[in-house]
C-alpha cells in the first residue's frame, strides 16, 4: 500500500477519533449541567434560545462563582443569622411586608458574610446563588416577586413567600439539602396530604434549626398565621 494512503488513513481515524470524543464531551457536559440545575437549566434555555447558548452561559457562571472566595459560616455567625431568622418569622405576624423586606436583607447580609457578591443586581446573585443551590434560586426568584409587588398581595402569598426566603436561609447557613428544601417547599404549594402528617411529626420533632421562628408561649393567629410557626399550610393550622 502506497505511503501517502496510510498516512491519509491515518488522518481520518484521528481526526473521527478527536471528533467523537468532541462529541462525547458535549453529551457529558449537556447531562451534567441538566442534572444540576433542573429547572434552572431549562428555564437558561428559554431565556437564550437553545441550548448550546445555555450551557455556555451556566459554565461561565460556574467559572465565575469558582472564582470567588465562598466560605462556611462559623458557628457563631451561624447561631446568630438563625436568631434573625426567626426574628423574621416572628415580625411577619404583624408586618407580612416588612418581615419580607427582612429576609431579603438577610439573604443579602448571609451571601455577603460568606464571600459572595453582593454589590450587583438581583439577577447576579440568584445566578451566583444558583451554582452552589439550584434547588432552591427559584424559590429566590418567586418570593423576591412577591416582595417587590405593587399593591395588596394576600397573606397566603406572603407566607409561601416567607416558605421560599426560608428554603434559601436554610441553605445558606447549611441547615439543609438543596434537594429536601426543594421537595418539602413543593409539598407545601400541592398540599399533598398523604405526606402532611409524617411532614407534621418531623416540623414538630425538631428542636434546633432556623425554622423554630415564634415565641411558643403565644397562640391564636392574625392576618390568618399560626403564632407558633408562621410558615405552615393552612391544612396544618386547621389541624
Amino acid at each position: 500500500m502506497d505511503t501517502t494512503v496510510i498516512v491519509l488513513i491515518v488522518v481520518i481515524v484521528v481526526l473521527a477519533l478527536a471528533a467523537g470524543g468532541f462529541v462525547l464531551a458535549r453529551q457529558r457536559r449537556s447531562q451534567r449541567l441538566r442534572e444540576h440545575y433542573g429547572e434552572e437549566y431549562e428555564r437558561s434555555v428559554e431565556e437564550t434560545g437553545d441550548r448550546r447558548s445555555a450551557e455556555a452561559a451556566l459554565t461561565e457562571r460556574e467559572s465565575r462563582v469558582r472564582d470567588l472566595d465562598i466560605r462556611e459560616l462559623r458557628p457563631e455567625e451561624r447561631e446568630g443569622f438563625t436568631e434573625r431568622w426567626a426574628a423574621v418569622q416572628r415580625d411577619f405576624v404583624d408586618d407580612p411586608a416588612g418581615s419580607l423586606r427582612q429576609a431579603d436583607d438577610l439573604v443579602v447580609e448571609i451571601m455577603r458574610v460568606r464571600g459572595y457578591p453582593t454589590e450587583g443586581d438581583f439577577d447576579r446573585r440568584a445566578e451566583d446563588i444558583s451554582v452552589d443551590h439550584p434547588q432552591v434560586v427559584r424559590h429566590y426568584r418567586d418570593a423576591r416577586a412577591v416582595r417587590d409587588a405593587d399593591g395588596d398581595v394576600d397573606t397566603e402569598k406572603q407566607r409561601t413567600a416567607l416558605t421560599s426566603y426560608r428554603s434559601l436561609v436554610e441553605a445558606l447557613l447549611g441547615t439543609h439539602s438543596d434537594r429536601h428544601d426543594d421537595d418539602r417547599h413543593d409539598d407545601h404549594r400541592h398540599d399533598d396530604h398523604r405526606h402532611d402528617d409524617r411532614h407534621d411529626d418531623r416540623r414538630h420533632d425538631e428542636v434546633e434549626g432556623p425554622r423554630h421562628a415564634a415565641d411558643p408561649s403565644t397562640d391564636g393567629t392574625r392576618n390568618g398565621v399560626a403564632h407558633t410557626d408562621v410558615t405552615t399550610t393552612t391544612e396544618e393550622q386547621k389541624r
